[in-house]
């Protein structure tokens, strides 16, 4: 396969508010769009979803672009954030990976050892990873409003792969850190090759902007993530910075307010902020002219559309009307979601925000 050029074979028409508020500036509207909204709370995914594992479903173009626009069609939605995965890189170089409904990433063969990390060679996306670039390729000539790529954080792939599973203590990555820092470092290289090469790629493909999910970098300190993940992942956002200097890249972890002022000297445009905080707090340590996105506690949503929305409101009324702020959930959009109430959410918040 070539690679794309880079442009969208279908051009965005209207100025879109996502890319407005990314970059600072007064949009139209708030722009919204939500973590996980593509997914089991949609009846029409788990219509085709089907059994097995949800990387099965990536390898299928047709199928990973139509998930990507189901949420889309429903919601009225700003953005349309590519459907797959934070191990699928992993996976896709033959580390042994995979997610198993219920519990999610599993690798029999956990990362220990210089031998262990032999089988995380370099990523090469466009013949490693060809699905999610004809997938992309497919959503750029259908698509009204702008896509997302993402990849997964170093520190948060790398807890995946060195314990085996998800887990609370992650007591082997603090071994390894602590234990074996030439090896941890060696994993956290690979992990920032494979989260560029990535990004890169699905952004020559045409995706507009991209989201570095570090969900599990709250289990650090200060001084830790300082030491062992800052490098890795301000590397990540310098480097595609360098490569792609128009494209906005996102910043997202969770109960991770006490590393804030440590995360944004990781370089992104955009903080992606969880519901421990609200953005007026952010702005009095970040600065006021950082642009955010967040931050409606998910659980929230799940009280109906009356709570949800005077939630909604609070969270506008905590951004003060300040340009850059692109609104979504503190978290990811779960199975108990009613499609309806994010309907409601994403209705309201355009007519409350309307220029």
């Amino acid at each position: 396969m070539q690679p794309h050029s880079g442009q969208p074979d279908r051009a965005i028409e209207a100025p879109s508010p996502f890319l407005a508020a990314a970059r600072g500036e007064r949009a139209s509207h708030t722009p919204v769009w939500f973590m996980r909204q593509a997914g089991r709370s949609l009846p029409e995914y788990r219509a085709l979803r089907g059994e097995g594992s949800i990387l099965d479903a990536i390898k299928n173009p047709e199928l990973a672009a139509e998930f990507t626009l189901q949420p889309v069609r429903r919601y009225g939605v700003d953005a349309a954030v590519l459907y797959s995965d934070i191990v699928v890189s992993s996976h896709a170089v033959g580390f042994g990976i995979d997610v198993a409904p219920g519990t999610g990433p599993v690798a029999p063969t956990p990362l220990r050892t210089n031998d262990d990390l032999a089988r995380l060679r370099a990523l090469e996306p466009e013949t490693d990873m060809h699905y999610v670039m004809e997938t992309i390729d497919m959503l750029v000539k259908e698509l009204e409003v702008p896509l997302l790529g993402f990849a997964g954080a170093p520190f948060t792939v790398a807890s995946y792969l060195i314990e085996g599973r998800p887990s609370r203590t992650y007591e082997n990555s603090f071994a390894m850190m602590r234990g074996n820092d030439v090896l941890w470092h060696s994993v956290m290289e690979r992990l920032t090759q494979h989260a560029i090469a990535l990004v890169s790629a699905q952004i020559q493909h045409g995706a507009q902007a991209f989201q570095i999910f570090d969900s599990w970098v709250g289990a650090l300190t200060v001084d830790d993530y300082r030491k062992y993940v800052l490098p890795h992942t301000k590397n990540v956002f310098t480097e595609l910075s360098r490569l792609h200097p128009e494209v906005a890249g996102i910043h997202f972890g969770v109960n991770c307010s006490h590393l804030l002022e440590a995360m944004h000297e990781a370089g992104a445009s955009i903080m992606g902020i969880d519901a421990t905080i609200t953005l007026q707090a952010v702005r009095e340590r970040l600065g006021a002219n950082v642009v955010l996105q967040g931050n409606l506690n998910t659980d929230r949503v799940l009280e109906g559309a009356e709570a949800a929305i005077a939630a909604a409101d609070e969270v506008l009324a905590s951004n003060a009307q300040h340009p850059g702020h692109i609104f979504n959930l503190g978290h990811g959009v779960t199975p108990q979601c009613n499609p309806d109430v994010l309907h409601a959410i994403v209705q309201h918040v355009h007519e409350r925000t309307v220029q």
